[in-house]
C-alpha cells in the first residue's frame, strides 16, 4: 500500500510517507469567522474529511488540526460595520461553521484551536524570530523581514524583485514594503493584548505558525488549504516556523474552490451559496455527494443542474441499498464488507481519486442490479457489502447513523403517499391481471407526471422519488 499526493511544494505526486509509523498528523487552515459560511468554505473541511477517513481506513492513527480565526481585519471591520463585539461575530459564525460540518457529515477534528487562545505562544514566537534576525519591531508593530529568510516563496514560485505584498492600514515603519506583519500595534476602541512591543494584535499568518507548533511540533505530515492562502498566508507560514527553526510540514495539499460564472465563490463578490440556505433546500447528504465527488484539485462550477444531476446518481445509489433491504428485510442487517474492491482503493491511493472510485461504486451498484433482476440474493448482498464499505470512505453511507432521517425528502409524510400510491399500483396490477394493457400504462404515466418513478421487479412494483 501506498498512498500518493499532489505537493503543491514540489509541484508533482510523491508517495506519501509519514512522519511517524502508523500515524498521520494534518493541519487544515479553518474558518475566519466574520460571516456565516458559503458551500465553497465547507468544500475544503469535506476534502481534508475524505483524506483522514482514507489515511483511517488504511490503518493510519490521524491527530487533524481545524484552526479557528477569531481575530483579524475583517472580523474588526465586521464589528465597526454592525456595532457589534467582535467576540460576539466571531462565536455567532464558528457556530454557524461547526453546524455546516456537522451537517454535511465531517468528522469533528481532534482539536479546533482558536487563534485568541494563544497569545502567549505569538508573542514567544516572534521573539524568538526577532533574536535570530528575522523580524524586527517598528511603532509598536512587529514585521518579518523576508530577505532575511532565502527560501521565501519557494511555495508560490514567485520571484521577490515583483512581489506585491498585502498590506493594512497602520502598518508603518516597515524597512521594506515586502515585510509583512506579525504584530498589529493597537488601535481606539480595537481588541488587543499585552505584548513585549506594547499592546496590539496578532497578524493572519502568525496565528497558524504558532498553533501548528503548538498541537503538532516541530514538524509534521500535510498542511491544507485553499489554493487562494498558497500566497500571501502559507508562504508567510513557511516563512515564520522554518526562521523560527521549526521544520513545520513536509507536505502541503491545496483544495480547488467552488465557483459562480468563473469566479471563486466569495463573501466579497456577494456570489456566496450560504450552507444553512442549502441545507433547507437539498438534502445534506446530496450537498456531500456534490461537493465531495469531484477530485479535490478540480474547480466546481456552482449550478443548480449540477445539483440535480448528484441528486439523480445519488438516487440510484440509494435505490440498489432499498431494494436490496427489501429483499433481505433490511439494508442495515448487511454490513460493510471488511475491504474495499481493489479498484476503488487504487483510485484512493491515487492522489484521492474520488471520481474514479465513484465510477466503481456505480459499476458495483449496477452489478448488484443485476443480481436483483436475476433473483441471485447472494450475488446483490455481496455487492451491497462492497458499496457500503466504499461510501463509508467517502462519508456517504446513508444506512450511517449520522444521516439517520436524512434517507428522503419528506420523511414525515412518506407513509402517508405510500399508501396512497400503492392503491394506485394495487389497480394497476389488476389491470395487468386481467391484460388491460391501455389501463395500466395510463395508471403508470399519471403517476410519472406525479413526480413518481415505478419500476417493476421479482417482488412487484416499488415506486420512488423521481429527480426535481
Amino acid at each position: 500500500m501506498t498512498i500518493r499526493l499532489y505537493d503543491t511544494s514540489a509541484r508533482q505526486i510523491r508517495d506519501f510517507v509519514p512522519l511517524q509509523p502508523g500515524c498521520v498528523s494534518i493541519y487544515l487552515c479553518g474558518a475566519t469567522v466574520q460571516a456565516a459560511p458559503h458551500i465553497g468554505h465547507i468544500r475544503s473541511g469535506l476534502n481534508f474529511d475524505i483524506m483522514r477517513r482514507w489515511f483511517e481506513y488504511r490503518g493510519l492513527r490521524t491527530t487533524f488540526i481545524r484552526n479557528v480565526t477569531d481575530i483579524d481585519d475583517k472580523i474588526i471591520a465586521k464589528s465597526a460595520e454592525q456595532g457589534r463585539p467582535w467576540w460576539s461575530i466571531g462565536y455567532e459564525n464558528e457556530r454557524a461553521f461547526t453546524d455546516g460540518y456537522q451537517a454535511l457529515g465531517c468528522l469533528p477534528p481532534t482539536y479546533e484551536p482558536r487563534a485568541t487562545g494563544h497569545i502567549t505562544e505569538m508573542v514567544e514566537m516572534m521573539r524568538g524570530l526577532i533574536e535570530r534576525g528575522h523580524a524586527y519591531e517598528a511603532d509598536g508593530n512587529v514585521y518579518f523581514a523576508v530577505t532575511s529568510f532565502p527560501e521565501y516563496l519557494g511555495l508560490s514560485n514567485q520571484e521577490l524583485d515583483n512581489l506585491l505584498q498585502p498590506s493594512g492600514e497602520g502598518e508603518t515603519g516597515k524597512r521594506d514594503p515586502r515585510d509583512f506583519a506579525m504584530w498589529k500595534a493597537a488601535k481606539p476602541g480595537e481588541p488587543s493584548w499585552e505584548s513585549l512591543w506594547g499592546r496590539g494584535r496578532p497578524g493572519w499568518h502568525l496565528e497558524c505558525s504558532a498553533m501548528a507548533h503548538k498541537y503538532l511540533g516541530t514538524v509534521f505530515d500535510v498542511h491544507g488549504g485553499g489554493l487562494d492562502l498558497i500566497f500571501p498566508h502559507h508562504e508567510n507560514e513557511i516563512a515564520q516556523a522554518k526562521a523560527y527553526g521549526d521544520e513545520f510540514a513536509r507536505y502541503w495539499v491545496h483544495n480547488a474552490w467552488v465557483t459562480m460564472s468563473g469566479e471563486k465563490m466569495s463573501k466579497s463578490l456577494g456570489n456566496s451559496v450560504l450552507v444553512s440556505e442549502m441545507v433547507k433546500r437539498w438534502r445534506p447528504i446530496v450537498l456531500r455527494y456534490y461537493l465531495g465527488t469531484p477530485h479535490y484539485r478540480s474547480m466546481i462550477e456552482y449550478s443548480e443542474e449540477a445539483l440535480h444531476e448528484a441528486e439523480s446518481a445519488f438516487a440510484r445509489i440509494e435505490g440498489f441499498i432499498q431494494r436490496v433491504g427489501e429483499l433481505t428485510g433490511t439494508a442495515g442487517a448487511v454490513e460493510p464488507a471488511a475491504e474495499v474492491p481493489p479498484a476503488f482503493a487504487e483510485a484512493m491511493d491515487d492522489d484521492l481519486g474520488v471520481p474514479q472510485a465513484l465510477a466503481v461504486i456505480h459499476t458495483t451498484v449496477r452489478q448488484g442490479n443485476s443480481a436483483l433482476a436475476a433473483d441471485d440474493k447472494e450475488a446483490a448482498v455481496a455487492r451491497l457489502a462492497e458499496v457500503r464499505a466504499m461510501l463509508a470512505v467517502l462519508g456517504l453511507d446513508p444506512l450511517d447513523p449520522h444521516w439517520a432521517g436524512d434517507t428522503d425528502r419528506g420523511d414525515e409524510l412518506n407513509g402517508v403517499v405510500d399508501t396512497l400510491v400503492r392503491m394506485v399500483l394495487d389497480q394497476r396490477e389488476a389491470a395487468r391481471a386481467r391484460k388491460d394493457w391501455p389501463t395500466a400504462d395510463a395508471l403508470r404515466d399519471q403517476l410519472g407526471q406525479s413526480g413518481l418513478v415505478v419500476e417493476d421487479g421479482p417482488q412487484g412494483p416499488r415506486w420512488s422519488l423521481g429527480p426535481r
